[in-house]
């Protein structure tokens, strides 16, 4: 068992845990940060955030977490690289066990965001790092003067399909309901366009390709017309699942794997607080999950002080 006295355990190194690191460590909890994948989530993996207040001219994802880190670590917040295995409760907090250690705390906050939602369909999993991406930031450079495909018409789709169009020959948008969900902003982006198409109204089928993607099968969903489109390469945005698994017979979850709170972020079990995409609720936006953490570590900070 790892001898340290700790306060505050927050799981996860996403906007939300970062915020709530920020706000703990200020508070002077002693306070550690485990986060299994890259420092910032998902929101590290996004070209330009716009929509963060403070910064007009937007700024890149990956430079955001990192100035969330830097901050974080001025106060002395601990960030280490682990995964989370298991929480149990003990008398007088938790105890967490961890790829790296087991520890010890009075409070904990998950804030373990979510991941990007599959489409099950045959050949995503195949051909998944072979032409199937999740991160336009991280793989659309590899798809230069290419046709692709773009599965999702959100906010994330749009706004991911614009960078792409800094490296790639085309794009077709491919959306399973009749009309586009994003933002009337970036709708107007792509506007004359001519190297954008969009198939509204229409389901993917399968990602067809023996060594790599070569094309995609759609229906349309108004007629059950079947299109093979070829590309190269095909990024999903459909949605996203919690990163909740291993809370499951710990915290209460929604039907759909979310964790339940209260106004003031505790989840089901005093002294467990949960923030940010993990969370039950309608939106789910880089600064909202600031704001969730900060409120997390707040509520803990009152929770350790009784």
């Amino acid at each position: 068992m790892n001898k340290e006295n700790l306060e505050l355990i927050i799981i996860g190194g996403g906007p939300a845990g970062l915020s709530a690191g920020i706000y703990a460590s200020r508070a002077g909890l002693k306070t550690l940060i485990l986060e299994r994948g890259i420092l910032g989530g998902i929101a590290a993996t996004t070209d330009l955030i716009e929509n963060y207040p403070g910064f007009p001219e937007g700024m890149k994802g990956m430079e955001l977490a990192e100035r969330m880190k830097r901050q974080c670590e001025r106060f002395g917040v601990q960030i280490k690289n682990g995964e989370v295995n298991s929480i149990a409760k003990e008398e007088n907090g938790f105890v967490i066990k961890s790829s790296l250690a087991d520890y010890r705390t009075k409070a904990v906050i998950i804030a373990t965001g979510s991941s990007p939602k599959r489409l099950n369909i045959p050949g995503e999993a195949e051909l998944f790092g072979r032409g199937v991406s999740y991160c336009a930031t991280c793989d659309g450079p590899l798809f230069k003067n290419q046709d692709i495909a773009v599965i999702g018409c959100g906010n994330s789709g749009l706004q991911e399909g614009l960078f792409l169009l800094n490296f790639v020959k085309s794009i077709t948008f491919i959306e399973f309901l009749p009309y586009i969900t994003a933002d009337n902003i970036l709708q107007e982006r792509l506007k004359g366009e001519n190297r954008v198409k969009f198939l509204l109204n229409h389901n993917p089928l399968s990602i067809n390709g023996k060594n790599r993607v070569e094309s995609i099968t759609v229906m349309d969903r108004g007629t059950n017309e079947k299109k093979i489109i070829s590309v190269s390469g095909i990024f999903i945005y459909v949605g996203l699942i919690p990163n909740s698994q291993i809370f499951k017979d710990i915290v209460h979850l929604d039907k759909n794997g979310f964790i339940h709170t209260n106004e003031e972020l505790e989840t089901s079990v005093p002294g467990i607080f949960a923030a940010g995409d993990v969370r039950a609720k309608r939106y789910r936006q880089v600064v909202i999950a600031c704001s969730e953490g900060a409120i997390a570590a707040m509520n803990a900070y009152h929770y350790i002080k009784g």
